[in-house]
């Protein structure tokens, strides 16, 4: 409703400055007195124009000098006309061409109304770079997409892991899962890559981890992949298997002296080990 207002209002500020630009040049075409009055009105009437209309000195770069021109123009005709209507030569023809030159001042200015015409390039300007804008954003996500397209080779446990915790805000976004195996029935190692060569593995978060899974975080551990660099990372996820008690007990004699020397007997190395049977008088 205001838009139609304000329409409507420059409208007719239009018409109104365009029959006073003709009286203007119709009466300079007999007195000089109104050339300097007239230039003066010509040039303030642009500027003030120029500055309450904001679309045009909000125009793209590309149209507003073409905005601001276009605008502009019959308040530039109007001071060349009268400064041309005194340096011309004061006869019968000199007079009639001068008319017919105001009259088509006035004809064109009536019916093109440049200052609606400058408005019109500038919103095709800014449809132009909307357009050009969508088509720059729709052509990144083709290419995002056509980034992320789904390897038919992917593997359902790599495709999981890239579903699950790949994704935007993920928890473990710029990861691709390399190899998994399960190590027991509660306990699965997997191998995870940066998605990126030659960068390290992103962090990833423990406790959203354990969240996500609904997995105890001490149950949770993630370090370096043995003979690998900071690219993979080692990550299991469940409580690891452990030794039988006779595989905890047994051990060398060199591992059994080490235990007792740890403590009994600091820095004594064992050289030789030798087993004998005790005699029934010493037992």
């Amino acid at each position: 409703m205001l838009a139609r207002v304000h329409a409507r209002a420059r409208a007719k500020a239009g018409r109104v400055a365009t029959a006073a630009g003709a009286a203007v040049l119709t009466g300079g075409l007999f007195t000089d007195f109104l050339t300097g009055p007239g230039i003066a009105a010509a040039v303030t009437t642009a500027g003030l124009g120029l500055a309450t209309n904001i679309k045009i000195l909000k125009a793209p770069s590309s149209a507003k000098a073409t905005a601001i021109g276009v605008y502009a123009s019959p308040h530039m005709g109007t001071a060349l006309l009268l400064v041309g209507e005194r340096l011309a030569p004061d006869n019968g023809v000199s007079l009639l061409v001068q008319a017919s030159v105001v009259a088509v001042w006035t004809g064109a200015t009536w019916f093109i109304r440049p200052g609606r015409l400058a408005r019109e390039l500038v919103d095709e300007a800014v449809l132009q770079e909307i357009a050009a804008a969508t088509k720059d954003a729709e052509e990144k996500a083709a290419a995002e997409v056509a980034v992320l397209q789904v390897d038919p080779d992917e593997s359902d446990a790599a495709r999981w892991w890239r579903q699950e915790f790949t994704g935007e805000g993920g928890i473990a976004p710029g990861t691709v899962l390399l190899e998994h195996q399960r190590v027991s029935e509660e306990c699965v190692a997997l191998v995870v890559g940066s998605a990126q060569r030659g960068t390290p593995v992103p962090d990833i978060s423990k406790p959203r981890l354990s969240a996500h899974l609904d997995v105890p975080e001490e149950l949770i551990e993630l370090g370096p992949v043995p003979g690998r660099g900071a690219g993979v990372r080692l990550l299991t996820i469940g409580p690891r298997p452990q030794p039988p008690e006779e595989a905890k007990t047994a051990g060398s004699d060199e591992e059994v002296w080490k235990e007792i020397a740890a403590t009994a007997m600091p820095g004594v190395e064992l050289i030789e080990a030798n087993t004998y049977e005790i005699r029934k008088e010493l037992t």
